[in-house]
């Protein structure tokens, strides 16, 4: 779990300086329209969207309260991949190392259960 935590706090540290960057130097309706207007831009924003939705399928499963569900889900739909990098880093530390808690979180249990019967 070690280099989960290495490259989900990288992420984190990334995506701070990237945003920063961006909301600072940028203009968010201006630039967005001239992304939209390439082909490529509709490309990018359809694969990180897409991103978007499968990482937000795995939050919607590990997590088991339906609050902690939508804020994370809309945080990811906000800030992108620092909600996920910042998920992730928090899973690995909750973790304490064992991936199937990683990887089910509070479900964890009922996985095991299920194959082990």
């Amino acid at each position: 779990m070690k280099w989960v935590k290495m490259i989900s706090f990288l992420g984190v540290l990334a995506m701070t300086a990237v945003l920063f960057y961006g909301f600072t130097q940028g203009n968010f309706f201006e630039d967005g329209g001239k992304l939209m207007e390439n082909p490529w831009g509709i490309v990018s924003l359809v694969d990180l969207y897409t991103g978007f939705v499968l990482f937000a399928v795995w939050i919607v499963y590990r997590e088991s309260g339906l609050l902690p569900k939508v804020i994370w889900v809309l945080l990811l739909m906000v800030l992108g991949f620092f909600t996920a990098s910042l998920y992730m880093l928090i899973a690995a530390y909750q973790s304490k190392g064992d991936l199937l808690k990683f990887a089910f979180g509070a479900k964890k249990e009922q996985v095991l259960s299920k194959y082990q019967s």
